[in-house]
Parts: structure tokens; sequence; C-alpha cells
């Protein structure tokens, strides 16, 4: 999941970090040794001191440079003054710094909402438009594209709208804001836990019981990704699992359901302000769907064909349950999914996960996954932790936390340079973002004055941690999930753009998961995990009969998968897609379920969208997981056929796809990486399908 600290304004006017600053008196954390010197008010005024500038440019002497080039220029050095500590809000342990650090960032969003309404802003883009049209002639490249963005975005953000109509977004946009951070807040802090005895625990894990408070022989189980997915796969008792999936659904309560819908009617009303149909309608035009109902028909092709693989895993796992259950009447449920499949993976092909995990320690792992990116993309990362790490400009907030300095090893003009840094947070704590996400702190740019700005990066993960002398074992699930964010992390460190506006991840929404769904596919290839894959005691490499059982079971439940994301997908569009945005979210959640998936279940008694941050993210947006799968399936192939750990096509990728940002538009950077326009062939044969 991309996370990027970018706040991609209603109005559209620019991409730009939502981040912003507390003073250093505000809090002092334990492992941030100093602040960045800026507030959040003197990185507004500095903000404003650059909109005078190119205001006062006489209009004779209006250039690119000067005027639209220097608002790119203006909004980089906003993101870069505060991206940092509007970023500890999702990560650091101290509440004091979470809530200074929210308060800045609603400050932050509503100075973005003004600024994309800014008349005497706006005034001179138009003036250099009209009065220099030579020059507007001779664009080219990502100049033509910011100008053509900056003017599309200026009507989206109202400029052509009556005075009383503007400020009326302005309103909406910022409460929309103000929804999100609180939305958010609540989830990350949500505290909600089960409790549950021994003998409802009995089979799960012992390295996860171990880790649980025990309460008068009572567990008291948190709900954090490495527990709930240890005991959604290992435990027998099915009531137990009921009670876990429940919760899970009902975590940030109804208070969150209150904030969604009100976000919801606003962002109808944005839409209707604007003259749109509707929020599907506003968000998808600028998104390679183009519009809704672009969207409808990628659903409508795709939605018989996986139908057919859903049918058939319902059909398997249903048998397997009332053949485990010796109940001939038995229904697979959603809480019998994880464990289902992991019994049906050690039955049926002779895999057990747990097992599996004694080969993926995660110092490992991340010995694989740097030595593969390393090779494939002619890269060198060196941890400077502790040379670099709690400085003012790259403040540690926890002792787990790692920084990677990035170098350029391939032939080019950055040839052992510096290219950029990340940061590595890989395990669960209370408070801290509990899902997994790559952050786009800092993007490359080349100002209008030569200065070159390098990438940061964030990833945040919640894996196994280590248990005394046992060292964090990684699921393959949580490997292929590394993976995954790790994509997203190069995608912001190799851009060459040249502009912020489109460096890094900043592409369309429904094409920024391809590449790092995409390098999932290296968790599966025999090649690439007998070059890290060791058990975390004797060294043994990963064992070829496993392997083989691994990658036979893959398409397990792909169907169920698949139709659980088309779920999602549909629910985010079924909100986001009424003209007044009066939406009883709970009723539509329920009604939808039996209807998209192959499950006869009706989650009556959940509320899960309440903790569905895509909600306010990815606003009638995630459809982009699947529509994006079909691409990386797609540009997979090249490598498959190549060579998985095949430098060639690795920097062949590296030079079309993911160095080129938003640079031009994703349909264009597929065609050309692949020859041709994208096809379903190589989506449908991961799902164990053909078309």
């Amino acid at each position: 999941m991309i996370k990027t600290t970018t706040l991609v304004l209603i109005a559209g006017l620019c991409m730009i970090a939502q981040p912003s600053k507390f003073t250093a008196q505000a809090a002092a954390p334990t492992l941030v040794t100093a602040t960045p010197s800026l507030t959040i008010d003197d990185a507004i005024a500095k903000a404003n001191k650059a909109i005078e500038k190119i205001v006062a440019v006489p209009s004779k002497d209006r250039t690119f440079n000067n005027t639209v080039g220097a608002i790119d220029d203006l909004l980089a050095g906003f993101e870069q003054d505060t991206s940092m500590l509007i970023f500890l809000s999702y990560v650091h342990p101290e509440a004091s710094v979470r809530d200074a650090s929210q308060a800045a960032e609603q400050k932050a969003g509503d100075f973005l909402v003004d600024l994309g309404k800014r008349e005497d802003l706006y005034n001179a883009v138009k003036d250099f438009v009209a009065k220099h049209p030579e020059e507007v002639s001779k664009l080219t490249g990502e100049q033509k594209r910011f100008l053509e963005f900056t003017l599309r975005d200026y009507k989206r953000s109202g400029m052509e709208l009556a005075p009383k109509a503007r400020a009326r977004l302005t309103e909406v946009q910022k409460e929309i804001t103000r929804l999100g951070i609180e939305f958010g807040k609540n989830i990350a802090e949500d505290q909600t836990f089960v409790l549950l005895t021994a003998a409802e625990l009995k089979g799960a894990p012992e390295s996860t019981l171990k880790g649980l408070p025990v309460n008068n022989g009572v567990y008291v189980v948190d709900l954090s990704a490495p527990t709930y997915t240890a005991l959604m796969e290992n435990c027998p008792d099915e009531s137990a699992r009921q009670k876990l999936w429940m919760a899970h659904k009902r975590r940030a309560g109804k208070k969150n359901i209150e904030i969604l819908e009100k976000a919801i009617k606003l962002f109808a009303e944005q839409a209707q302000i604007l003259g749109y149909a509707h929020c599907a309608d506003f968000q998808t035009e600028t998104r390679m769907a183009k519009n809704y109902a672009n969207v409808q028909m990628f659903y409508e092709t795709l939605r018989p064909l996986v139908r057919q693989k859903a049918a058939a895993d319902m059909a398997e796992f249903t048998a397997f349950k009332r053949q485990l259950t010796s109940d001939p009447k038995a229904e697979l449920m959603p809480w019998d999914y994880f464990f289902i499949k992991n019994e049906l993976t050690k039955s049926k092909y002779a895999v057990d996960g747990e097992k599996v995990r004694e080969y993926f320690p995660m110092d490992k792992v991340i010995d694989g996954l740097f030595g593969v990116t390393q090779s494939l993309y002619g890269l060198e990362y060196r941890d400077v932790t502790k040379a670099k790490g709690g400085t003012a400009s790259r403040p540690l907030w926890h002792e787990d936390v790692r920084l990677y300095e990035v170098y350029d090893k391939a032939p080019g003009p950055t040839q052992g340079q510096l290219i950029g840094e990340f940061y590595l947070d890989l395990y669960p704590r209370d408070n801290k973002y509990s899902h997994f996400a790559q952050w786009s702190l800092v993007n490359h740019r080349v100002a209008s004055d030569g200065t070159v700005t390098k990438p940061l990066a964030a990833l945040v993960c919640n894996f196994t941690k280590p248990d005394g002398d046992k060292p964090s074992l990684l699921g393959h699930e949580e490997v292929e999930t590394f993976f995954h964010e790790f994509g997203h992390c190069l995608h912001t460190i190799v851009s060459t753009a040249q502009m912020n506006r489109f460096s890094g991840t900043n592409t369309e929404l429904d094409f920024v998961e391809a590449p790092s769904q995409m390098f999932e596919n290296w968790v599966w290839d025999a090649d690439v995990l007998n070059t890290f894959a060791k058990h975390y005691k004797t060294g043994e490499p990963f064992p070829k009969a496993l392997l083989d059982g691994m990658i036979a079971a893959k398409n397990l439940g792909s169907g169920l998968d698949a139709e659980n994301q088309f779920y999602y997908g549909l629910l985010d569009l079924g909100y986001q897609t009424t003209a007044d945005g009066k939406v009883d979210t709970t009723a539509v959640a329920i009604a939808l379920y039996p209807e998209v998936t192959t499950y006869h279940f009706k989650p009556n008694a959940t509320f899960f969208q309440a903790s569905f941050g895509h909600l306010m993210g990815y606003t009638a947006g995630y459809y982009s997981y699947m529509w994006s799968k079909v691409f990386a399936a797609d540009m997979a192939q090249r490598f498959k056929e190549l060579g998985m750990l095949n430098p060639e096509a690795g920097m062949y990728y590296r030079n079309k796809i993911i160095s080129q940002g938003g640079t031009r538009d994703a349909s264009e950077l597929l065609k050309d990486y692949l020859g041709r326009e994208p096809k379903l062939d190589s989506f449908l044969e991961q799902l164990g399908m053909s078309k």
C-alpha cells in the first residue's frame, strides 16, 4: 500500500506533502535528538513569501520557470519543510508528539486548500499563458505536462466558480481534511482486544500465545496483524475465530461510521459544486480509468470470469470444512477462510505455514530482498542508522527503526552517487499505524536553479516480532508483503523526474500499486528463494519439496480472494456514486456482501468500514488494487521470460517504468514497456485460470 504523505488536493492544484511541523518544544521525542527548525506557521510563511515572489513578477518578464515552474518549487519546498513530523503521527510512541503532529497536519491541509484558490497565483499563471504564447507553444515533456495539469487542476479547484460557490467548496475541502485525520487517528489508536480461554486457543502457535498477556487463565488477545493472522490461520476452534473476526470488523467503532458518513456527504457536495454527477466521476477523471463508466466496464468484464474460480474454491473449501468437522451441512464462513486454506495447504500440498516460517528469519529476508533489488536495478544500500539516525534531518522515532542510504551503481550520470534514503520500521507497537505501507517523505526533483533534491521513503510494517533469542520469523505471505512494500520504495527512490509533481509514486492512483504488485512475483520463484531462504537454526536451504508444494498451492482460494477485493472496491464505489452522499454505510455493506462474494453470510453485526482506512485515502479508488493487478501481471511476464534475476530485464524495467513516475500517462508507459497494449492473460493465469 502506498501511503504517501502527499495530499492530492481536492482542488487538484498539486500533489504535495500533507505533513507539517510542530515546534521542538511541543514534545521531546526520546530518539529524535533534534527537530526541524520550522514550525508549521514558519513553513506556511515561507511558502507565502514564495507565492508573493511569483505574483510580483512583471507580466512582460514572466517565464515558465519564474511562474509555473516556481509553483512546483514552492510546493516541493513546503513538502520538505513539513513532511517528517506529520509522518510521525503514524509511528511515534508518544501521544504528545502524535497530537501535535495531527494538529499541524490540519493547518497544512487548510493551507493547501486555500492555496488552490488563490486568485493572485491563478492570475499569474493565466497571465503567463496569455502574454507569452510563443514560450508556451515550445514547452515539452514535464513542463508542458505540468502547465496542462495546473490549468486543469485550477478548474477542479473551483476557480471558474462564482465566489460564493468557491467559498463553500473551500469549507467542504477543509472539513474533509479534518475528518480524514480524525478517521485515521481512531483506527491507529484503537485498542480492541478479545478474551479467549486456553481451550479456545488450543492448537494455536505456541510462539503467538507466548506473547499474549494472561489474566486468570484467560488470554488477552490483541488484533495486531501478526497475532490476528496467526490465530485466524491456526486456531481450530471456530467460535474463537468468529470472535476474533467480529472484533476485527468492529475496530474504530461507530464513531468512525459517523465520521465516514459525514465525509461521504461532503465528497458528494464537492462533486456537485464542481458539476460532476457524483464523487466517483470527479475522482476517476484524473486516473487511468478517466470515468466511473470505465471502472464499471472493468468489473463487468472480470467478475464473471473470476466467479467460475470462486465457485470452485467455495466448493472445495466447504467440502474440506465438512470433512474436518464431520458435519455434512457445514457452510464456509468468512472467519473460516484462512484456517481452512491453511489446513488444505497442509493436507493437500504438504505445506505447513509454521514450518515455512522457519526458513524466513527477518535478517535473511532483508538480505535476500536487498540482494535481489541491488543486483536487478544497479543499486547499493548502506545501513547508516548509527552514523546518521537521530540527527536534525533524519530523526529516529523508535529503537527498531533503521535508516539506509541508496547509491547508484548503474552506468549513467549518477553512477557512484547517493540517490536517496529509506527507513525501515518493521514491528507493531501500540498506537502505530497498524497495516503495511510506504510513505514518500521527500521526492526526487531538480529545482529551477538546478538544485537536486534526493528522495526519502519510509516503510512502515507490522511483522512478527522477535521473541527473546528467537528471531522474527515471517510467514510466506509476510515475505510477499515485504517485497510489495519495497516495490513502492524503489518507485520513490529511483525516480528521475525533474518536477516534484511527477516524481516517484506521484502517478495515477489506479497504477501506483502495479509496480509493487509486480514485485510480489519474486517470492514465488525458486531461484530467488534459494538466494536467501534458510532455516533459522540450521541454515538448511529451503526444501525443494516444500517449495514445490507452495507453488502448487499458490492458487488455492484465489477466486475467493479476488471476489473479496471486488467487494471492497464495489463497496467504496457504492458509497461514492450517490448524488447527495446520503448513505447508510452499514446497510450497503451488508447488502452487497452476498451479492459480490460466494458466501451466503450477511455481516449484520459488523461495521468493518469504520477501520477501512482506504475509504478516506483512496476515495472512489479502491478498485485500483484489482485494476493495477492486471498490469502488474503483464509487466512481470517479461521477467519470467528473461529471468527473475536478470539485471538486463531489471534495468529495462527501472528505466521504462519506475524511474519515470508520473512524467507520462501510465497507459503510455505500459505500452512502451510491453511493446503492445496490456492484456488480461497473465492476470488470469496467476489466478489459476485461462481466458
